[in-house]
């Protein structure tokens, strides 16, 4: 049998009757079809208990995992206060869901047993990974994961930014600060593609002062006295909202090598430095990128192109979609963007299911042996047989 793919997406109140119908539309369109593995978003108004619960009740022993995210993407367009379930199915493809509470007390513990876990999977074909994204180290993950041969790519929950909260799921279990991934094994391919629609628009920092995931000063100033001038707001307007997330739509980027290294600020804090998920070396030059549409639409474009090419003469039979926060603060007046794009590529029969991160998990070409972590991405992961 071919791999088969299905969608489900509800709407309501109550996070547990969503999750239900959400996963019986799921189940009805599979048919008489088992399926290996569940893909749960849910929209942060929801808790992720119920959620579960709801899903769990469904799919009983079926693995699945996934997050909590700002708001969902199908070929329906873009959803808010909705929950996704993607169902895959196959009698030559197996998978499990892990689950790691543990991961922001310490990753690099955390990837030593994925690497334990991986080791004793046979004919492992892909890991699929989702972890919170304003608590944890994602870099000491990635860096600590020793997986060659394996393809790997996810995402960081975008959760709830008011709270700073981005909660995940494996199975029945969920909360912040974890980790969940699926392992997929068997008669299985993937494809994988990535890019980013941001650019340099000529301005130049110099990071006078950061520590770890805070970057304190720009140029000997604080970080929001720096935008203050460029935008024209007062710096202290940078601490509240909504600007203090939407800092998010204007990235630093390092160059390296052809490369630009994105770094992306997850909200400004009330001394006007940027808190960041990602480390940004203090000395450094930084250049001020800026996003557009037709930047986004190319990198949509190149995205899907990798992740088809990588298929090869395997049938797609499903895309995942993991695009940044600042998509959604940038597009917000063309929802659902982003799927149709990916259409013009894999075609409108494709079950596409999306949602947006605050950072991407992706392969790594300068270290394949494990992947890396990225901001202000589009991730484009295609499932073949």
């Amino acid at each position: 049998m071919t791999l088969t793919a299905a969608i489900g997406i509800a709407t309501g109140i109550d996070g547990r009757e969503s999750a239900l119908q959400a996963t019986h539309q799921a189940l009805q369109k599979l048919g008489n079809l088992s399926p290996i593995l569940g893909i749960v978003f849910a929209t942060q108004e929801y808790g992720l208990r119920e959620v579960a619960n709801g899903v769990g009740s469904l799919l009983g022993q079926t693995p699945f995992v996934g997050m909590s995210t700002t708001a969902l993407l199908s070929p329906d367009g873009l959803h808010s206060y909705s929950v996704l379930v993607a169902l895959l199915a196959s009698t030559t493809a197996q998978a499990e869901a892990i689950w790691m509470p543990g991961y922001a007390q310490s990753a690099q513990e955390t990837a030593q047993r994925l690497n334990a876990i991986v080791e004793r999977t046979l004919s492992p074909q892909a890991l699929l990974l989702f972890t919170d994204g304003f608590s944890g180290n994602i870099e000491q993950l990635c860096n600590a994961l020793s997986l060659p041969h394996l393809a790997i790519a996810g995402g960081l929950s975008s959760g709830n930014p008011n709270t700073l909260i981005g909660p995940v799921l494996a199975n029945l279990f969920q909360g912040s600060g974890a980790l969940s991934a699926a392992l997929l094994r068997g008669n299985l391919h993937t494809g994988i593609g990535y890019a980013h629609g941001w650019q340099s628009v000529g301005k130049q920092f110099r990071i006078t002062r950061s520590r770890g995931f805070w970057l304190r000063t720009l140029d000997g100033r604080p970080a929001s006295e720096a935008y203050a001038q460029l935008f024209g707001y007062a710096a202290r307007e940078w601490s509240f909202p909504p600007l203090n997330t939407m800092a998010r739509l204007y990235p630093l980027g390092m160059l390296q090598g052809e490369k630009t290294l994105v770094r992306s600020p997850i909200r400004v804090e009330a001394d006007g430095s940027f808190r960041l998920n990602l480390s940004i070396e203090e000395g450094s030059d930084a250049l001020l990128l800026v996003g557009s549409q037709d930047a986004c639409r190319q990198a949509l474009l190149d995205a899907s192109l990798q992740a088809r090419q990588a298929l090869g003469n395997s049938r797609p039979a499903f895309v995942l979609l993991l695009v940044d926060q600042a998509w959604n603060l940038l597009l917000r007046a063309f929802p659902g963007f982003e799927v149709k794009v990916v259409q013009e590529v894999f075609g409108k029969e494709i079950p596409i299911a999306g949602a947006y991160t605050l950072g991407q998990i992706v392969p790594s070409e300068e270290t394949p042996s494990h992947p890396q972590a990225l901001n202000q991405h589009v991730v484009v992961m295609a499932f073949g047989e």
